[in-house]
């Protein structure tokens, strides 16, 4: 899969002697016209693609179906197709490793448009996550806004934007 931009976090300024940890990660891609299924979280007030990171040894394919299965609660999940890979030098928190290099492989595919019931995990609960069917052109000045206004936005608000920007332009 190609890689469709890699993003340096502007703390991230060398990767010489630094440890560095590498999170395999999927996001799911699904458009019905100009509608796009997101996740939003109150948390850090944003919508992102649904996915995660992969299980050790997991198929990508089957991680981004089970991922966006368990978040959003999507049904007949087909037709997936590879649209690119996001690659990222993040912080991190933890004492075991300085830095996060985060792979996340992106796919389109087709689903249901009612979603069934969700089965987020318990720190997504809490930060409010919600599956829901967006305008991804609304969802992207959301996101833009987010950044030039909110002290709460997250790590991941430029990634999502970045995909969410070149869905519109590609696939919309």
């Amino acid at each position: 899969m190609h890689i469709l931009k890699t993003h340096y976090h502007p703390e991230v300024t060398s990767l010489v002697n630094k440890s560095i940890f590498t999170r395999l990660a999927t996001r799911g891609i699904a458009i019905q016209d100009e509608s796009i299924l997101l996740l939003y979280t109150e948390r850090y007030e944003d919508y992102s693609l649904p996915g995660g990171g992969l299980d050790k040894g997991e198929d990508k394919v089957e991680g981004m179906i089970r991922e966006l299965s368990e978040e959003t609660g999507a049904q007949n999940i087909i037709n997936v197709r590879p649209f690119g890979a996001y690659e990222e030098y993040r912080p991190w928190y933890k004492p075991d490793y300085d830095i996060q290099h985060m792979i996340s492989y992106c796919y389109t595919c087709d689903i249901n448009k009612e979603l069934g019931a969700s089965n987020m995990e318990s720190h997504e609960i809490r930060n409010g996550m919600s599956a829901s069917w967006v305008n991804i052109h609304e969802a992207i000045e959301h996101n833009i806004k987010t950044m030039a206004t909110s002290a709460k936005k997250g790590l991941s608000i430029e990634r999502e934007t970045f995909l969410l920007k070149l869905i519109a332009g590609n696939l919309v």
